[in-house]
């Protein structure tokens, strides 16, 4: 059927994501069209503004403890030589860490002919997000679950695993690429890079700590300054990491329910996903767990904990905002 200004539609496989108002047009010959337009609870999109605030403020506190660091390790000198370092490894990190990343998993590229209803389902989604196209990768793993990487939309790649594809239906499968091209839209690949490189450069200050332990005449705090450092620095680094991974997830599920069109559809495939996370490890991720944050589910073992110490928020929240937004259904028709 043919589609006019009004309403455009999200094909999969005979399944059709709810409409939106759009001058897009196009034909799309299975489309099944919706009888009604489901209203949302606008209050997730409404902490749109305060994850984005929370996140700059969180990162502006790391970034102080890895200069504060540097300055008690060797005063202003060591605050600006943590400074480049961080600079040098953000910029590395930049340009370098999707390909990492993919290699780490062993995830290898595919297209339209090697996996077609997958590939079409990401380009459907990225269209309707107006975004480009993003490289898309398969991982061989049974355990369910998907990953976004990549420095900016232009240069982004979406994966999910060979058991994620195996267990979810179509409409759930949209649902978590939905979330993952969120991810890359909000450019939050960037944002946890740059903080898990900040991350990773404040445990490794702290760990040689006791190599300038003897330069009391920069260490403001000597021996005791030094101590403190390795103990607490790491500690306080994985909190502020934590809690900006939790931030950016809620941000991108809300965001995903928005690009997919239908909150049920992501919040079911959370459900399938957490229990398939809890039953299948993932060898690859316990062997780098510092990736564990990019994963729309964590993949580690004991991940079911929500505590300051989680890389993600607790499914059940997550689950229940995203039924906030799915209202009962108004009736009234596209413009009621």
């Amino acid at each position: 059927m043919g589609l006019g200004y009004h309403d455009s539609f999200l094909v999969i496989d005979q399944a059709t994501v709810y409409t939106l108002r759009s001058k897009t047009s196009y034909t799309c010959r299975n489309a099944v069209q919706i009888p009604h337009i489901l209203k949302y609870d606008n209050k997730p999109f409404r902490r749109t503004n305060m994850n984005y605030l929370r996140t700059s403020i969180l990162i502006a506190a790391m970034t102080g403890l890895f200069l504060a660091i540097g300055f008690m390790l060797g005063g202003e000198a060591g605050m600006a030589i943590a400074f480049i370092i961080a600079l040098g490894m953000n910029a590395f990190a930049y340009w370098n860490s999707d390909k990492m990343v993919l290699r780490m998993y062993g995830a290898r590229e595919v297209d339209e002919h090697t996996a077609p209803s997958y590939y079409r389902l990401v380009a459907q989604l990225a269209d309707r997000a107006n975004m480009p196209m993003p490289k898309v990768y398969i991982m061989e793993n049974d355990q369910p679950n998907a990953f976004a990487t990549g420095r900016n939309p232009e240069n982004a790649a979406v994966a999910a695993t060979t058991g994620l594809l195996r267990i979810l239906s179509h409409e759930e499968t949209a649902g978590v690429m939905a979330h993952e091209l969120a991810h890359v839209r909000n450019r939050d690949t960037l944002i946890m890079t740059i903080t898990a490189t900040i991350a990773g450069a404040i445990s490794m200050l702290a760990t040689f700590a006791m190599f300038f332990c003897n330069n009391s005449r920069n260490n403001p705090l000597g021996l005791v300054g030094t101590i403190l450092i390795m103990i607490l620095a790491p500690i306080a680094a994985a909190l502020v990491q934590m809690a900006i991974s939790r931030t950016r997830e809620y941000a991108a599920d809300a965001a995903g329910a928005e690009i997919c069109g239908h909150p049920l559809w992501l919040a079911s495939a959370l459900d399938k996903l957490e229990q398939g996370a809890t039953a299948i490890e993932n060898d690859d991720a316990e062997a780098n767990p510092a990736t564990a944050h990019m994963f729309i589910i964590n993949p580690l073992n004991g991940h079911s904990m929500d505590n300051l110490f989680s890389t993600h928020p607790n499914t059940a929240n997550r689950v229940q905002r995203l039924r906030q937004m799915a209202n009962v259904p108004d009736v009234t028709g596209p413009w009621g």
